[in-house]
């Protein structure tokens, strides 16, 4: 008989905590406290925002399953393997940097891309029949407000530092006169143009006279670019981006559809917010 109310007390005790650990409920499904404060450091965005985006993404995991929408491994392969190649690496080695760089294994990263890959079936699948091309006229108006998106550097002239040694380039990065026998370096200038567009981000939007911080270099080893100057950007012409911006316009409609159609399905879906963390 002690035993059985012994069990009984714990069982309460734990639902106790459970249920004082829940945030939101949608339908059967949980959103924790924890995942909220999550969101929040991931993303650094306020508590409403966090919560918002978690909503989203549990209503966009319910409606893939209604919809019985799937994902094969060679999907996720080929997705990992497109990723591999722009950034000039094996799948093996492209495994290794995303390892070290972000800390997920093979196992996670599989997980998120398939994640990915159906939420953007998901997409296909609401807005296929709501979006049209945007005509010349849409074009030519996209392309004047939003000159400044499509311009970008010609090159850049960099050292770049690489060591077997993570924690060595580190301290170079944070002390540049500190003698470091293990980094070897390599001055070199990038042409915009033929480089990943994950470089061309990263150089981008590192100051001239400051290092990058510090990333795989898909053999083994780590290395960090300083940039020394940025060739003055290009203004593309209109004909050379016109792709670049159907598609940007695609993507500015195809999201509009979607906020609509997430919205609405939130209005009619039933959800209580128990409580969320404090700011």
């Amino acid at each position: 008989m002690y035993k059985i109310i012994v069990a009984l007390f714990a069982a309460v005790v734990l639902n106790a905590e459970i249920y004082d650990g829940v945030a939101v409920v949608i339908k059967d499904r949980i959103i924790t406290l924890l995942d909220i404060k999550k969101e929040v450091e991931q993303d650094r965005v306020d508590v409403k925002k966090a919560t918002d985006i978690l909503i989203r993404q549990t209503l966009e995991k319910i409606e893939i399953e209604n919809r019985k929408i799937t994902v094969g491994s060679s999907e996720v392969y080929q997705d990992i393997k497109q990723m591999a190649s722009r950034n000039h690496l094996s799948v093996s080695e492209f495994y290794d940097a995303v390892r070290e760089s972000n800390g997920l294994t093979s196992s996670e990263l599989k997980e998120k891309v398939k994640q990915k890959l159906l939420s953007q079936k998901l997409y296909g699948a609401i807005a296929m029949n709501s979006l049209k091309e945007p005509d010349e006229a849409e074009i030519e108006e996209y392309y004047k407000l939003n000159k400044k998106k499509f311009q970008h550097p010609v090159s850049f002239s960099v050292i770049i530092y690489e060591s077997k040694d993570k924690q060595s380039l580190i301290q170079k990065t944070h002390n540049p006169m500190l003698y470091t026998p293990n980094i070897a370096t390599n001055e070199q200038v990038l042409p915009y143009d033929r480089i990943s567009p994950e470089l061309a981000s990263l150089l981008t939007k590192t100051p001239v006279g400051r290092f990058t911080p510090v990333v795989p270099n898909g053999r083994g080893g780590f290395m960090s670019f300083y940039v020394q100057s940025v060739k003055n950007a290009n203004e593309m012409s209109l004909e050379d981006i016109k792709p670049q911006i159907i598609n940007a316009i695609m993507e500015q409609k195809r999201e509009g559809v979607l906020s609509d159609y997430f919205a609405r399905l939130r209005d009619n879906t039933e959800i209580n917010i128990i409580r969320l963390p404090e700011k």
